[in-house]
């Protein structure tokens, strides 16, 4: 594919705050340049020469930190990191401001749904949200891709969450009821998903079930998903969850609730044992290892998406 032929679709909201920011017809554009961009890399290595990205990380990560830096550098860009506490030392409009006049955008982990906020409304370069309390929308991007991958197309899958209602499940809600598939989430009542959020996904026409029978939300699904029953800032109520979540792992049995060509999903890292057992995640049909590619080939999508000059 010739560079000068490339017209690459636009993120019309300017930022990536949460799933919400991609609209109907965004989200679809965005898997097809991410399949385009996996298929043919070279096609698009110097889209973003000359553009700089700011990482802005309040907590530890590997594949997020790693496939932005890798994604930019293979567009031809280049990144600078961040790391440590946001609004501490300086208010969060001082940051966005000043990072404004110098990098082409901003990628931000951070504990706060309302840090991304703050930073998207003073920044007047794009905000990426790279995990926050509420929203986790790279990690969604790149599962959708990798159902795209299995099953040809997302409309009419099912897709099954297993565990804490929290900002994974949030993003992939939202992210399968844009694309036509139906999603059940298997979760205690008292760590239900967000109700506003499922309302959401509903007005966009998902079906959506919250459901406290794991079987349940797993029975016929074309993928079954779980994450961490304690997820980054949570870590002091890890035993009571534990005992909360107990019936919730996903093994063989679990598993097996599922449809036999169904794929086993997790957005890492994983606790083996606890939330799955070893043997599912090392199963034939996990997809664990292809949703972490895809991170860096969804994410170098949005950036050109978000970053790149409309005609390559």
């Amino acid at each position: 594919m010739a560079m000068a032929s490339i017209s690459l679709p636009r993120i019309q909201s300017r930022n990536l705050k949460s799933d919400l920011d991609l609209d109907a017809s965004e989200l679809p554009a965005l898997l097809d340049l991410a399949r385009e961009v996996k298929r043919a890399p070279a096609a698009f290595r110097h889209a973003l020469a000359g553009k700089s990205l700011a990482l802005l990380f309040e907590m530890p990560s590997l594949r997020t930190r790693l496939t932005f830096e890798l994604g930019m550098q293979q567009l031809g860009g280049f990144t600078v990191l961040s790391e440590g506490a946001l609004g501490i030392r300086e208010p969060i409009r001082d940051v966005a401001r000043n990072l404004s006049r110098w990098v082409t955008g901003i990628v931000a982990r951070t504990f706060q749904q309302e840090t991304i906020e703050e930073l998207a409304l003073w920044a007047t370069v794009p905000v990426i949200n790279a995990l926050s309390s509420d929203w986790h929308p790279c990690q969604a991007l790149a599962d959708m891709q990798t159902i795209n991958e299995r099953f040809g197309s997302p409309r009419g899958l099912k897709l099954a969450f297993i565990g804490d209602g929290n900002n994974v499940s949030n993003s992939l809600m939202i992210c399968a009821a844009r694309l036509g598939m139906e999603f059940a989430i298997g979760v205690p009542e008292r760590y239900s998903p967000n109700a506003k959020i499922v309302a959401e996904a509903r007005a966009m026409g998902g079906k959506v079930t919250v459901t406290s029978d794991p079987f349940a939300a797993a029975s016929g699904a074309h993928a079954v998903y779980t994450d961490v029953w304690a997820s980054m800032g949570a870590e002091q109520e890890t035993a009571e969850r534990a005992a909360a979540f107990e019936a919730y792992r996903v093994d063989d049995r679990l598993f097996a609730a599922a449809r036999p060509d169904a794929i086993f999903m997790h957005c890492l890292p994983a606790h083996r044992g606890e939330e799955v057992t070893d043997s599912v995640m090392e199963s034939p049909r996990s997809a664990v290892l292809d949703q972490a590619e895809n991170r860096l080939h969804a994410q170098k999508a949005l950036l050109l998406m978000l970053l790149a000059d409309e005609q390559l």
